[in-house]
């Protein structure tokens, strides 16, 4: 090898040593002919030191180092001298005086300095990749990435489970979001499909008797992104055979357990906190709740049907809710102008019709423009409903029980950051069960899965999918962490016949089922174990274990947002004669 050490390596007791490091010029400065250079890799920083005694060759090969070039230096290694130590580097204690240097690659000015305090914006970045990854916090985080997926390959081995790769070309399946498909040559107008998750696949290794089954898995997805989604991602994914869902959260909660300790050195009590879907809709408007702080929303419905406000009453009477939540001591921090600017952000982004106010006086009394519209009475009631103390600030939306749920719930995330009601840092793990299994299509209007088509229904609420499947209830269970969702499973169905009525609710028609599914449902009838598992969100965990923000700055070569990698330039043109081939005629 080139170098004997690393750049983070060398300590006081190397003192003496002839070394040879390698890296990239981080810094370098020119103290009274002395030339001070910072090498760095992805392991530390060392200080090399080109002075005169070296010979006048060494030192103006040494002048011409600029940002970024990449060298080999050889020398010895010393003690700073005193006052100079840099208690901030692990190797501040020496310097390598260096007799020999080699410039191994020369680099252009740099569109932006990877340890300069001042980052471009994030398409710079991303054109810029390969400069943005040697930022020591990119590598430190694509590092304890490393180490995250480490530390879940030895838990599952620890618990028997098998590593089986599943293929990347399959069939194309309504599994919710568009395919990729990938075109066949051998076979002119037929498709492939890219995984959206190993769903089926991992279902047949049940039934083909693996038992427990485990994949770092890559998964794609061709949908509208939003801020953090990316065409390509990965799952942490698994299967387990006789099996209920609380045997599968269970095994998650000791990962989750052995991550937070391993990691942050924060001990989780076991088993995490659960609730319902309709426990957590009903407290926090949404299915991923973020637990960190209060402000649970409060339902008035039974009190606004007797109040002279008719916003309020209309909305009890013509079968709408009317919920609010409590911002505790904030009266005070949002004056009438941000009042205006929370109505807008309910209404704009969230379809709220309005967003009703009170803030707590002094003597404990309401206090609103619209108080004049209520009795005393009444006040008194929606202050003891909401638990109000003086300079509390209250906040209504009066709509459909779906409006309110995510304007309250949008509120309350917007008010829990802008209050500071929470440690950034800190990790909160609950999960959210008994979801519905089918919600209403907006386009159809007829039934779609709540999860995917092979979630198996409680045992207890199987009829109902002959009888009512509104009120059915599945299997199936999502991991949150501080409001996100991380995770989710479900038990999966096992008996052919209740996957056939499934299908039958969900418009998938006999002859579509048997094309697109006929050898699950084939397999199903030869000895199908029951089955459950669940997928984690990997860059979804390593975002929320390392304190990012989104998962582009955990995903070594992220897409944007239109779903484009502007350092390579995908998606791009193809030549002529590979379309020839394929059969495909795209037209101009």
């Amino acid at each position: 090898m080139l170098r004997t050490h690393t750049c983070g390596e060398l300590r006081a007791e190397h003192e003496g040593q002839v070394v040879t490091v390698c890296g990239w010029v981080d810094t370098y400065r020119d103290h009274r002919g002395v030339l001070f250079v910072d090498l760095r890799d992805r392991y530390g920083k060392t200080q090399l030191v080109f002075a005169p005694e070296g010979g006048e060759e060494l030192l103006a090969q040494a002048k011409v180092l600029r940002g970024e070039d990449v060298v080999a230096a050889t020398g010895t290694v010393a003690p700073r001298p005193e006052g100079t130590v840099n208690p901030k580097l692990a190797t501040g204690e020496i310097e390598v005086r260096a007799n020999s240097l080699a410039i191994l690659n020369k680099s252009r000015t740099p569109p932006f300095q990877p340890t300069g305090p001042d980052l471009p914006g994030e398409d710079t970045r991303l054109k810029h990749r390969y400069l943005d990854l040697r930022r020591p916090k990119m590598q430190q985080t694509l590092l304890l990435r490393h180490r995250i997926v480490k530390m879940m390959r030895d838990y599952f081995d620890e618990l028997g489970f098998i590593d089986v790769e599943t293929p990347m070309l399959g069939r194309s399946t309504p599994e919710g979001a568009r395919d990729y498909l990938v075109p066949s040559r051998v076979q002119p107008g037929m498709f492939y499909a890219l995984p959206q998750s190993p769903q089926l696949y991992k279902q047949i290794l049940m039934i083909a008797g693996y038992d427990r089954y485990v994949q770092i898995a890559r998964c794609f997805r061709d949908e509208d992104l939003r801020a953090d989604r990316q065409p390509e991602f990965t799952q942490l994914d698994l299967e387990m055979s006789f099996v209920d869902a609380d045997d599968v959260i269970g095994v998650i909660d000791g990962l989750m357990a052995r991550l937070a300790k391993e990691i942050l050195g924060q001990n989780l009590t076991l088993p995490l906190p659960r609730m319902t879907y309709d426990e957590a809709m009903e407290r926090f408007g949404h299915d991923a709740p973020d637990l960190r702080f209060g402000m649970e929303i409060v339902d008035l419905t039974d009190l606004a049907r007797s109040v002279g406000f008719q916003v309020f009453r209309n909305a009890a009477e013509g079968g709408g809710r009317v919920r609010g939540i409590n911002a505790k001591k904030a009266a005070d921090r949002y004056s009438r102008k941000l009042i205006d600017e929370l109505t807008r952000f309910v209404c704009d982004d969230f379809a709220a019709r309005g967003l009703a106010w009170f803030k707590v006086d002094a003597e404990g009394k309401l206090a609103s423009p619209i108080a004049k519209n209520f009795s005393d009475d009444s006040l008194a009631q929606i202050a003891h409903r909401m638990e109000a103390e003086p300079g509390d600030l209250l906040l209504f939306v009066a709509d459909r029980f779906a409006v309110t749920c995510k304007a309250l719930h949008a509120l309350r995330k917007r008010l829990g950051s802008e209050l500071k009601l929470y440690e950034p840092g800190a990790l909160h793990f609950s999960w959210v069960v008994e979801f519905p299994m089918f919600e209403r299509d907006d386009e159809t209007g007829g039934w779609a899965a709540m999860h995917h088509p092979f979630t198996a229904p409680r045992t207890q609420d199987t009829a109902l999918l002959h009888s009512s499947p509104k009120e059915c209830r599945a299997q199936a269970y999502d991991l949150v962490i501080n409001g996100m969702e991380a995770g989710g499973g479900t038990v999966r169905i096992h008996d052919s016949k209740v996957q056939q009525k499934v299908f039958e609710l969900l418009g998938i028609d006999e002859e579509t089922a048997r094309d697109r599914f006929g050898f699950l449902l084939e397999a199903l009838q030869y000895g199908a174990p029951p089955h459950g598992g669940i997928a984690l969100g990997l860059d979804r965990v390593v975002t929320l274990f390392s304190g990012g923000d989104t998962i582009r700055d955990v995903i070594a070569f992220p897409k944007t947002q239109r779903a484009t990698d502007l350092m390579t330039g995908a998606p791009g043109h193809v030549d002529a004669r590979q379309l020839k081939e394929l059969g495909l005629n795209i037209p101009h």
